[in-house]
């Protein structure tokens, strides 16, 4: 693996405003990002919002707004998302720039020998931007099930990408790993999903059904349809084609995708590289979905989670703690309140922060704040490293834990304060109590080390708390205790 690194994540459509699945997107690739960094590499994490189609401008149309006026405002909430879960992201892309927009055109140019034109009659979702076969339809009684509206039945003339010229190579890519899909069972089901060979797809409407667009170059009738557009972004905002510096972090070496879009990234976008004679991404990350109480998140059954209202009750690294720990990076995961503030208050603050809060403290009262000579890097890394290396970045969380709790476990066993005590009778106890603190505090700081990618705040204050060798005289808790959804135990029960 070179020093250069490339990250990228979905870029969503404006018309909405920023979910917990956008914040999952963001908090996955800042995982993996600040762990790269930390190992001393390079990296370009990429984030940035999908601003053409019919969603936005119908958005627009009842705002009032040209479609522009709305993007222009309407980015601003991914942007505020992204760095409200703490994203260290280097580069941020909006379809409607200019360079973006030119580039598009270029790629549909190079793109031109797997490209035709051709009649299609079928169903169609705007909510989706995406046709369905009379299957599909069927099977859904002639509903969409992700927008619970009609299929539309449209008969229009389009272009096509001949994603079929590139099947062999695809599933090549695939099966080899060449372009690796995490999880395998993922990579399974694409497998399954192409055994006949990948479908071409279309990729223009005309400007009569989609007027907020690139225009197709050379037939102002026709605008690129979202794939072509959006999906370039990862490459454009590098730079592709005019600036050459895009070479030193394309391929990707991971592109986080949610479980929804993988066919799109695995099919549509492989046939665009391949088409330009670019390399295909090294590893799509494929994440699940997050329930509320084991029921899908929907607006209309009013359970949506606003990862903004649980940074701002319980903190940044609260919020990183339970959705890199307690949701599982590979597959769907569950939030409830209760659930979170159980983690939060048990977790975050018993097992960590009062270990943290306690080893400190035993400092400051038996060696007037002074650690003496720490001694650090005894666990093993190992399975840790090997956790993120695969990307099950819960597990490597599992790990850390182990850690905190193994800890917790030998001031238990150990008694310090009891040694503290027998110093007036024990000649030995002083150097015995001192080797005790110095060693809490280093496995306190190798577990701040590996916080680094998930909780940074928090690493950075264990890291100021212990790396001096002097404890500073204010001690406040990491992690104070909160009840808002779940009862206090030390509150007495009224009789």
């Amino acid at each position: 693996m070179g020093k250069n690194l490339y990250i990228t994540t979905a870029i969503p459509y404006v018309n909405g405003t920023p979910h917990i699945g956008n914040a999952l997107d963001y908090l996955l690739a800042d995982i993996w990002t600040r762990y790269q960094i930390q190992n001393g590499k390079t990296v370009r994490f990429q984030i940035g919002t999908d601003e053409h189609g019919n969603k936005n401008a119908m958005k627009a149309a009842e705002k009032g707004l040209t479609p522009q006026q709305y993007a222009d405002q309407a980015y601003l909430p991914f942007k505020a998302m992204a760095e409200k879960v703490g994203s260290s992201y280097t580069d941020f892309i909006r379809t409607t720039d200019m360079h973006h927009k030119a580039a598009v055109q270029y790629i549909w140019q190079q793109l031109k020998d797997h490209i035709y034109k051709d009649t299609y009659e079928g169903w169609y979702c705007t909510g989706c931007e995406q046709f369905y076969t009379d299957k599909e339809v069927e099977l859904n009684n002639g509903s969409c099930p992700n927008h619970q509206k009609p299929f539309e039945h449209l008969s229009e003339e389009n272009y096509y990408l001949r994603c079929s010229d590139f099947s062999d190579e695809i599933r090549q890519a695939v099966e080899s790993n060449k372009m690796q899909i995490v999880p395998e069972f993922r990579k399974k089901e694409l497998l399954e999903m192409i055994k006949d060979g990948v479908k071409d797809v279309s990729i223009s409407r005309p400007r009569k059904s989609l007027s907020w667009g690139v225009p197709v170059p050379d037939d102002p009738e026709q605008v690129i349809y979202v794939w072509i557009d959006a999906l370039s972004n990862y490459i454009t905002v590098l730079g592709y084609p005019d600036n050459v510096e895009y070479k030193e972090f394309w391929p990707a070496d991971v592109q986080v995708v949610g479980k929804d879009i993988l066919r799109f990234h695995a099919i549509i976008w492989p046939a665009i590289l391949l088409g330009l004679g670019l390399p295909l991404p090294k590893k799509l990350l494929v994440h699940g979905f997050i329930n509320v109480g084991g029921a899908k998140i929907s607006k209309s059954v009013g359970n949506v989670v606003d990862p903004g209202e649980i940074i701002d009750t319980y903190g940044l690294d609260a919020f990183r703690y339970f959705f890199s720990r307690h949701i599982p990076t590979q597959e769907d995961g569950d939030f409830t309140w209760e659930k979170f503030e159980s983690a939060y208050n048990n977790e975050l603050g018993n097992d960590l922060g009062n270990l943290v809060q306690r080893t400190a403290s035993m400092i400051k009262r038996y060696q007037a704040g002074v650690i003496g000579e720490i001694t650090t890097g005894e666990h093993d890394m190992g399975p840790y490293r090997a956790a993120m290396e695969k990307f099950a970045f819960d597990q490597a969380f599992d790990e850390i834990w182990s850690m905190v709790r193994s800890l917790n476990q030998y001031i238990e066993q150990v008694k310090p304060w009891e040694i503290a005590k027998a110093r007036d009778t024990d000649t030995e106890a002083e150097g015995h109590l001192a080797e005790v603190l110095s060693h809490s505090a280093g496995a306190l700081l190798q577990i701040a080390d590996m916080l680094v990618p998930f909780l940074p705040a928090t690493a950075k204050k264990m890291h100021e708390l212990f790396e001096n060798g002097v404890i500073p005289d204010e001690l406040t808790p990491l992690f104070p205790k909160i009840y808002k959804h779940t009862d206090d135990p030390r509150a007495t029960p009224s009789v």
